[in-house]
């Protein structure tokens, strides 16, 4: 994800994941699934498991991943972003000879979660859907419509960029 994109997203809505380099985040990708809402394409956020994860149970707007019975990430519905094309770059998952361990580590691993999600993914657009429609109701939870992102208002956004990019 082009990281310009999402710091701008950011600056509208600031429950978008930062990829601040001030809070040390620059490095961190911003990896995820992409699912149709509406008319925009999305990009649910990958997450690494965490402790809290292990004991939190699935909902509308969060999903664990899992390898056999291990927990190993985790989709974060809630923090979905709408995206463009321009602004998405394919990652190479092929391990090479010149990866070290830890990216080679990384790569098998995100495989398994391309795997998870592939055979998910049915549930996976179900559940992208049911949330973004259902955080516009006026009867939405208070609590849920916190924990989300402002789907409109990035959809604004992401209008807004794409003007400046048809101009030229």
């Amino acid at each position: 994800m082009n990281m310009k994109y999402v710091r701008d997203l950011h600056k509208a809505d600031d429950r978008v994941q930062s990829v601040s380099p001030q809070i040390h985040k620059s490095n961190r990708p911003f990896i995820g699934i992409v699912v149709i809402c509406d008319k925009h394409k999305y990009c649910i956020p990958l997450d690494s498991a965490k402790e809290k994860h292990k004991t939190q149970k699935n909902d509308v707007d969060f999903t664990r991943i899992f390898d056999g019975e291990k927990l190993i990430s985790v989709l974060n519905f809630n923090n979905m972003i709408p995206v463009d094309d321009r602004f998405i770059t394919k990652v190479d998952l092929k391990i090479s000879s010149k990866d070290n361990s830890a990216q080679a580590n990384y790569k098998r691993l995100c495989i398994k979660e391309i795997e998870w999600c592939r055979k998910n993914q049915e549930a996976i657009v179900r559940k992208a859907n049911k949330l973004y429609y259902l955080v516009q109701k006026p009867n939405c939870s208070v609590m849920l419509k916190k924990r989300c992102n402002d789907f409109k208002k990035l959809e604004n956004v992401l209008n807004k960029i794409l003007q400046i990019f048809t101009k030229y």
